[in-house]
């Protein structure tokens, strides 16, 4: 395997710069080349633009083309680097970490909350963990920033501002530095479990709300009749939704039996669901709904895009949502 590295941009505000209307990317990869090969040391790195944009602007498609694009290159390289903003960055390391369930080398994506231009920036420092990271041969999709490395489909923006902006939701982190140099915790990284093979199918057929009091049922029929397929829906605590004078639950239950998918997690950030504890769960349970268990919220919607992407047969996609894919739950077997 060459221990060559690729370096993908996509764009983000490690690559803004300050125009009229405010930060944008504007940097291209070969703008950026004299500082990724200063943090890349001894590492052998190629770079390429895949494209230029705000994360707010990556969609479902770009994932697809994302995806495809790792999986034509991998064995040219020892590991794959994917620069991006950091937005939506969580939702692309989780889908790729589906996309590219097996994948043999390590594709870590990173960005940074100050562009690589300003002197006091994060982004050095992203790129050099990234880049070391995609050189340690241990094959897997994950997310670096601020001094660690993430699991991809464990990882959340939980800060706005600060240069912490990630943390690993249930999990532990993949990797750390300090004075000590990184140090890799083997026994965080899922096992390969068969052969790669790039799937990269996905419906945006999704939708996704969050529970809050006074919610009406009637919005719920209504994302049913435009013809989604897939609901995932962030509810209360460990998995309460109400079924007395409004009976969300009821509505559930009919958009469910009309074909519908219905995948159930938590507005907590830590811990997930347990749905079999109250009464509110059990009857969310016993109606059909999936239970998104312990994944971040961003890992459940793509999860249920994938799967969705792959198959219309409801029991298929109850037994791919109910497995262990690329360590998104914690306790299921992969």
């Amino acid at each position: 395997m060459s221990r060559k590295i690729l370096i993908i941009n996509t764009g983000g505000t490690l690559s803004a710069v300050m125009k009229g209307n405010g930060l944008i990317p504007g940097l291209s990869i070969y703008d950026m080349q004299k500082e990724l090969r200063m943090v890349s040391g001894d590492t052998d790195i190629e770079i390429e633009d895949f494209c230029s944009l705000d994360s707010a602007n990556i969609f479902p498609e770009d994932w697809g083309l994302l995806a495809e694009r790792i999986s034509e290159c991998r064995n040219q390289y020892g590991g794959i680097v994917v620069i991006h903003g950091t937005d939506t960055l969580a939702y692309t390391s989780s889908m790729l970490s589906f996309m590219l369930r097996n994948i043999g080398i390590p594709v870590v994506i990173t960005g940074s909350q100050l562009s690589i231009t300003n002197p006091v920036a994060d982004a050095m420092e992203n790129c050099r963990c990234a880049i070391h990271m995609a050189a340690s041969q241990i094959p897997g999709v994950f997310v670096a920033f601020n001094r660690k490395v993430m699991l991809g489909c464990r990882a959340s923006k939980v800060r706005s501002l600060s240069f912490d902006a990630f943390e690993s939701i249930n999990y532990p982190n993949i990797a750390t530095i300090s004075s000590l140099g990184m140090k890799i915790d083997t026994t965080a990284v899922p096992e390969r479990t068969g052969i790669f093979k790039l799937a990269n199918s996905y419906s945006d057929k999704v939708c996704m709300i969050k529970m809050f009091p006074g919610i009406h049922t009637e919005f719920v029929e209504a994302v049913a009749d435009q013809g989604y397929k897939g609901l995932y829906i962030e509810a209360y605590g460990i998995g309460g939704m109400p079924f007395l004078k409004h009976d969300f639950i009821g509505t559930l239950d009919k958009i469910i039996r009309g074909g519908m998918t219905v995948v159930v997690g938590t507005q907590c950030r830590y811990e997930g669901t347990k749905m079999d504890v109250y009464e509110t769960g059990k009857r969310a349970l016993g109606i059909g709904a999936l239970e998104a268990c312990d994944m971040t919220g961003e890992a459940a919607l793509t999860k249920l895009m994938w799967i969705l992407g792959m198959t219309d047969d409801l029991s298929e996609i109850r037994d791919y949502y109910s497995i262990n894919v690329a360590g998104e739950i914690t306790g299921l077997s992969l």
